[in-house]
């Protein structure tokens, strides 16, 4: 009423020009005197009345089931806010320390506090148990899923991602690729490694005849794990990796040992891990993780109301050949 007043308009002509209601023919020198008076009075709508009266409070809660908030959660989270921020919505974060009991108690914290929907993210995709109370608002996993897929989840690819860095390698000729794998148990080593033999098969390679090794996701792992192809006085002429930092400790074996990267023997990390796979030398090629894109996706179709069904959307992850791989010497050679 105040800022209709020094405008000279009337009430309901300001909250459209401040609300930005569609549908509505306000002039150009209207909406100018309006703006004009708003900032003289330092006017700001309040958004807990707006709340209640439209039954919504333009925030998502978002919420990382994990130890800490790390690289990872922070890319997903960099991606939902910008989301966020372009759709008018506020995001509040929570950290549960990886505690079920603490995840359930932070949830009903956040819908306490009237947030409109919910992102449920883990780092390290694997399954989780959804407290029971997230079902009462539109929720969305990212990186993680539930049983029988019974609520939306955003995952990367990873099926995909391991298809295409072996298919890279191979569309530079290599024919003899060595997997050392992270750690065999979990949901993304499975998938990559699906991914990798799927490509041995297209191109008519028997995968028995590849060498894989498990690791644990640790540089030392790969670096253990290089010392034992080099044992076995056959080095193939690719080495794909379970991530980056097992590549760092690959190409530290491999140094070590006098052999050139790669010249001699070509790596493929995994993660695209920040300030590590681009900054080592030789840079690493490597697949990229699509947690910006997923924290995006999350907070789009939340933002639009949510997903239209349950089930996991996969979003690709995509490869960044960088200076780690070449054609096989031999190759060089005859070409």
């Amino acid at each position: 009423m105040d800022v209709a007043r020094l405008a000279g308009v009337s009430p309901a002509t300001v909250s459209f020009v401040v609300n930005r209601t569609a549908g509505q023919t306000i002039s150009d020198e209207t909406r100018q005197r309006v703006l004009q008076a708003v900032a003289e009075l330092d006017y700001r709508p309040n958004r807990a009345a707006q709340g209640l009266r439209q039954g919504r409070s333009a925030t998502i809660g978002f919420v990382n089931h994990d130890v800490d908030f790390g690289e990872f959660a922070a890319s997903a989270i960099k991606g939902a806010h910008e989301v966020c921020i372009r759709q008018g919505n506020l995001l509040l974060l929570v950290n549960t320390g990886g505690s079920n009991h603490q995840a359930a108690q932070l949830i009903v914290e956040l819908l306490d506090r009237q947030v409109d929907a919910l992102i449920f993210a883990a780092v390290g995709t694997r399954p989780v148990v959804l407290p029971d109370a997230a079902r009462r608002v539109p929720t969305i996993l990212l990186n993680c899923f539930t049983s029988h897929d019974s609520t939306p989840a955003i995952l990367p690819d990873e099926v995909r991602g391991g298809r295409e860095a072996t298919q890279a390698l191979l569309e530079l000729g290599h024919r003899d690729i060595a997997y050392l794998t992270g750690k065999p148990s979990q949901w993304a080593t499975k998938a990559r490694l699906r991914g990798f033999r799927d490509a041995l098969r297209g191109a008519g390679l028997n995968p028995r005849d590849h060498i894989v090794l498990s690791g644990n996701y640790h540089a030392d792992s790969g670096y253990e794990l290089v010392r034992t192809l080099l044992r076995r006085n056959r080095l193939p002429t690719a080495i794909m990796c379970g991530n980056d930092r097992m590549a760092v400790g690959a190409l530290l074996g491999l140094v070590e040992a006098g052999i050139r990267v790669p010249k001699d023997v070509s790596v493929m990390g995994y993660d695209d891990q920040f300030q590590l796979a681009a900054e080592i030398r030789p840079a690493l090629s490597t697949v990229r993780l699509p947690y910006p894109a997923m924290g995006r996706l999350a907070a789009e179709q939340l933002a639009a109301g949510g997903p239209a069904r349950n089930g996991r959307t996969l979003v690709h992850c995509p490869l960044v050949m960088r200076d780690s791989t070449a054609a096989p010497a031999r190759r060089r050679a005859g070409s």
